[in-house]
């Protein structure tokens, strides 16, 4: 048996996608796999009892194999657990072009009769999709399930297993039809994903056929497993995890519908521009709408942490979840106003507060009618000094999203995605084919690549990392490349054989001295002079250093002269000029950019690049915020990159700078 513990480092912990990711990636070895936290432990390869274990981000887990590739599966296992990004998707719905601006205008212009009585007051549920509706109501409220008391006699239960295994195909094969509907995003696609793996869940699954051999038909068992499993989840502390007791009863009625041969409501029937009104909306009930037409969603149940809500801020619905109100008063409304942002809902609402819900409608509209415009807009200062806004991207499916927002070109490529996830260091080859394509997606404008940057705190297939006590400290980025030259020469050789594009600019993570830099040149020295013997063509590019630890800021005078640009990540230099771990919330109010300390980092920086004749630019999260672009601008970054989402507000920032 092989074991390992790990402390789990996935954003929030094994919720419903990660876990999905986590037991595919599971059920592609063949040994058993046990996971244990918190004083219990399951398997792997089942996503029901992964989530219900509750494995939240910095617990300590043990993982534990038996078989021909247990010691594969563990480390590949392993690996994902210390990847904070695994199983991520991104969920920020852009600031242009969304649903709410076809909804939401469809229902600021619609024709609502006048109330014949006063309508009653705001109300405040759960803030879960930002933005501002008003519309009809369209009352969603399916009808409950009508299931039959019957027995089944022993000789009858494998007929009745029979018939609940084709239900069950019936129901996931609906499912896998649902994800393929246009429109859905990558996300959407994600949880229905997790949906599919809780419906053919393996404890799912004996919990139903056992009910049923105990003399249950089959709508029964499989409404009494439901039941019992999402009332353990119900159980629980976490609300991301209490929220998926929502899943599990949506897969249950789905499938229970099926064998009962009836139709279920659908969202499919909604005109366009209403609010829908429920008592809750299961994640593949909204993928069966038409997305557009949606302008607003109210619900008497639900978080902000429900697929729902997730669904809805990818696709730039306003909701409000949890709003208090009775069942029969959501039937029987009319009209529907909601404010996201703040929760508030109005059920009927008088002619002021439609007014005053039209007047945020229109403004809204504006604002992104505003930003679509700078979509092309190559944004310059009101004194005329122009500035990059550039796209962060981690794999080649992300370049045409980054394209459609408006990036001049690419401000940090995470080589790490190549390398992570997977059994096997990429090869030369794939990493050239990569840089390549993403070179000549975006040329003539420039592409930063960030070579490897991975340590303790996200390992790879591949490289032995050994414990240590504080990763963001150790053995990472540059200094595990120097001492790597088999993982890091042939990255450096599939970026030099990208730089005939003539836009690649080779990026240094985790600099503190100028010999790093110094040993990095001399290697790619070495690679020149083997492509030159090899016949493999090679061009001209520009070196960068990331200013990201206190050592690169103390020597950035010494660094600017051997370097032709500085970028900074602010994630990792606020990190690290505050002393405070970014993943500990205990000292998360340490942790801003905004800090004196930090912008004095930052100004010193750029103060040593503005001497040096160099450019220097700005990476991390912070490159987004309106409140801190004025400052790196007035201290002379030409650069800004961030999620493309970001991308159009930050060139309409700059441009009334």
């Amino acid at each position: 048996m092989i074991e390992r513990s790990v402390v789990v480092r996935v954003h929030e912990g094994l919720h419903a996608r990660p876990a999905t990711q986590f037991v595919k990636l599971a059920k592609s070895f063949t040994c058993e796999v046990e996971i244990r936290c918190n004083g219990r432990g399951a398997s792997a390869k089942s996503a029901v009892k992964l989530m219900l274990l509750g494995v939240k981000e910095n617990d300590e887990a043990v993982l534990r194999a038996e078989g021909e590739d247990a010691a594969e599966a563990v480390s590949a296992l392993a690996t994902f657990l210390q990847t904070p990004g695994a199983g991520d998707v991104e969920l920020a719905a852009p600031p242009a072009a969304s649903a709410t601006s076809a909804a939401g205008d469809v229902a600021a212009s619609a024709s609502l009769a006048p109330l014949p009585v006063p309508a009653p007051g705001p109300s405040r549920g759960v803030a879960a999709s930002e933005g501002t509706a008003i519309g009809p109501a369209f009352a969603f409220f399916p009808a409950a399930l009508r299931i039959p008391a019957d027995r089944v006699e022993p000789g009858d239960a494998e007929a009745e297993v029979a018939r609940y295994r084709a239900a069950l195909a019936a129901t996931t094969e609906s499912f896998r039809k649902a994800k393929a509907r246009p429109g859905l995003k990558r996300d959407d696609a994600a949880i229905i994903d997790a949906l599919v793996d809780v419906a053919e869940d393996a404890e799912f699954i004996a919990g139903v056929e056992r009910s049923i051999r105990e003399g249950s038909n089959a709508p029964a068992a499989v409404t009494r497993t439901g039941a019992e499993i999402a009332g353990s989840f119900e159980a629980m502390s976490d609300p991301y995890l209490r929220a998926r007791a929502e899943d599990i009863r949506s897969v249950t009625r789905s499938i229970a519908l099926a064998l009962l041969g009836e139709r279920d409501a659908s969202l499919a029937d909604m005109p366009p521009g209403s609010v829908i009104v429920a008592d809750e909306i299961a994640a593949l009930d909204l993928a069966k709408a038409t997305l557009k037409d949606i302008a607003g969603i109210v619900c008497r149940k639900g978080a902000a942490t429900s697929h729902v809500a997730i669904m809805a801020r990818a696709h730039g619905i306003p909701a409000v979840l949890g709003a208090p109100f009775a069942q029969e008063a959501l039937k029987a409304a009319r009209v529907v106003g909601l404010d996201g942002a703040s929760g508030e809902v109005l059920v009927d609402p008088m002619a002021a507060d439609e007014a005053r819900l039209r007047e945020a409608i229109a403004r809204e509209r504006t604002e992104r009618e505003s930003l679509i415009a700078y979509r092309t807009v190559e944004p310059r200062t009101r004194d005329g000094r122009r500035i990059e806004i550039a796209a962060n991207l981690g794999s080649l499916a992300e370049i045409d999203g980054a394209l459609e927002a408006g990036a001049m070109g690419v401000g940090l490529f995470r080589t790490e995605f190549l390398f992570m996830e997977r059994r096997a260091l990429p090869g030369e080859d794939e990493q050239a084919e990569t840089y390549r394509r993403l070179a000549e997606a975006f040329a003539p404008h420039p592409v930063v690549i960030r070579t490897l940057d991975i340590g303790g705190d996200k390992p790879v297939a591949g490289i032995d990392f050994e414990h240590e006590d504080n990763p963001f400290l150790g053995w990472r980025g540059v200094r595990m490349c120097l001492e790597r030259p088999d993982v890091f020469k042939p990255q450096l050789r599939a970026l030099l054989r990208a730089t005939p594009a003539g836009n690649v600019k080779i990026l240094l993570p985790m600099i503190a001295d100028v010999g790093e830099v110094d040993a990095v040149r001399a290697l790619l020295d070495e690679c020149r002079a083997e492509l030159d013997a090899e016949g493999l063509a090679h061009g001209a590019f520009e070196l960068g250093v990331m200013i990201e630890t206190p050592a690169a800021v103390f020597l950035a005078g010494a660094i600017a002269r051997e370097v032709d640009f500085f970028s900074v990540g602010t994630n990792d230099l606020t990190q690290y000029v505050m002393a405070a771990d970014r993943l500990n919330p205990r000292v998360a109010k340490l942790n801003r950019t905004e800090h004196p300390a930090v912008l004095e980092a930052i100004r010193m920086a750029a103060r040593a690049a503005r001497e040096a004749g160099i450019w220097i630019g700005v990476c991390g999260e912070a490159a987004a915020r309106p409140d801190l672009i004025p400052f790196f601008v007035e201290n002379g970054v030409t650069e800004l990159s961030m999620s493309p989402a970001s991308i159009g507000r930050a060139k309409k920032c700059v441009t009334e700078i």
